[in-house]
């Protein structure tokens, strides 16, 4: 095994031990994929301020995320299908983030259900739920996360339509794989992954199946799916949702400073500005390049959380200097997931936390609670795009 010092180390073994389909899954953006390259190459116009002289001891990366204490501000974003980039992988994931002290996230569209997670870890997480046209469904689903006593619930509020994602449509993405000649041949270079799967029953979206309305095996489930997300959602709608979460709501896709204000409006404790990692709106600006804006229209009236493009402790650094309270990582950990499960999942959070710790001591701060514009170098013309 090579030595693992950066998120990219874990990228090039994930690509090597998952099957190519959910390889693209992962590694895929909406059209011609330009916002998904700009989340992250935005990042890297971002200069550091580096200081020196200045008492590092007692260096501290804790913070409050949605009122809770955790080892640092990040949290491992919902993404779908986790149980296919490793056997189990949403448990595997959440058990990574209990211990390390971070803040997990399900999915609605998981192959591990609600009750599997609960029933595997002992720390509250958060559950992510999407706007669907079956209220009933999304009623039980609110009642499910309950009973787990999930801590948080964080609506998605950028897929009323799904964008086009070119790899999936031509890869045929399925939980679980469809076999075509194509997939039959790739799925034979698998034998690690194909090993773990077959130690497994849970291989389908195990929070819709038998849950949702005619959806009673994994052969319905498409014709759900495809059905599913509600085209007609509004802010009133947002508004009920609200209404019927007694705890912390989070807004996930949230990248207009309009847009942000009417969070405000309806009552969210929180927002995560976010492109969905550019798989919808292609064309729109980054993550980090937005959240200068938004800050500027929502300030610390809501707890403003950053998602899209992080690979690195230095990322996390730039967007909590940039005003976010909390970051969230999706493809940095799903690397890990898919290249050496639950291990991998903690070593993407030890090599996100240790770039975090050093970068912030070398920019002269001891404490992430104490981040700002300060720490960053924007050159004139620079700045003046980013406003």
């Amino acid at each position: 095994m090579p030595k693992i010092t950066e998120i990219e180390d874990l990228k090039r073994i994930y690509k090597r031990r998952v099957p190519k389909m959910f390889y693209d899954y992962a590694e895929t953006g909406s059209w011609t994929e330009q916002t998904f390259r700009d989340n992250c190459s935005d990042f890297d116009e971002i200069r550091l301020r580096q200081r020196i002289a200045v008492d590092m001891d007692n260096r501290t990366t804790k913070a409050k995320m949605v009122g809770q204490d955790y080892a640092m501000p990040v949290a491992l974003a919902p993404v779908g299908l986790c149980g296919m980039q490793s056997a189990d992988g949403e448990i595997k994931a959440a058990r990574a983030a209990e211990k390390f002290g971070v803040p997990f996230t399900l999915s609605t569209l998981s192959i591990c259900s609600i009750e599997d997670i609960a029933s595997h870890t002992s720390a509250p997480f958060w559950f992510q739920v999407y706007t669907l046209r079956d209220d009933d469904f999304m009623q039980r689903l609110f009642a499910r996360a309950k009973d787990a006593k999930c801590s948080a619930l964080v609506i998605t509020v950028d897929l009323q339509i799904m964008g086009q994602r070119h790899k999936d449509i031509k890869n045929g993405l399925s939980a679980p794989p469809k076999l075509t000649p194509s997939s039959i041949l790739n799925l034979a270079t698998k034998v690690g992954w194909g090993l773990e799967m077959l130690q497994t029953k849970r291989r389908f979206f195990g929070n819709v199946v038998g849950h949702a309305k005619g959806v009673s095996d994994p052969g319905s489930l498409a014709s759900w799916t495809a059905e599913a997300f509600d085209p007609s959602l509004d802010w009133e709608r947002i508004r009920e949702f609200r209404r019927r979460w007694d705890g912390p709501v989070i807004l996930k896709g949230i990248l207009d400073p309009e847009d942000a204000k009417m969070a405000l409006d309806v009552g969210a404790d929180a927002i995560v500005v976010s492109n969905h990692g550019g798989r919808q709106l292609d064309g729109a600006l980054s993550s980090i390049r937005m959240l200068p804006q938004i800050m500027d229209a929502v300030g610390d009236k809501i707890e403003v959380h950053l998602d899209s493009g992080i690979r690195s402790g230095q990322d996390v650094l730039k967007a909590l200097a940039l005003g976010a309270k909390g970051t969230m990582i999706g493809r940095a950990f799903v690397y890990g997931l898919g290249a050496m499960g639950e291990a991998g999942v903690t070593r993407a959070l030890e090599v996100i936390h240790k770039e975090l710790d050093t970068t912030m001591a070398l920019c002269g701060e001891r404490d992430v609670a104490n981040l700002g514009r300060h720490n960053l170098l924007l050159p004139e013309d620079f700045a003046t795009r980013w406003r």
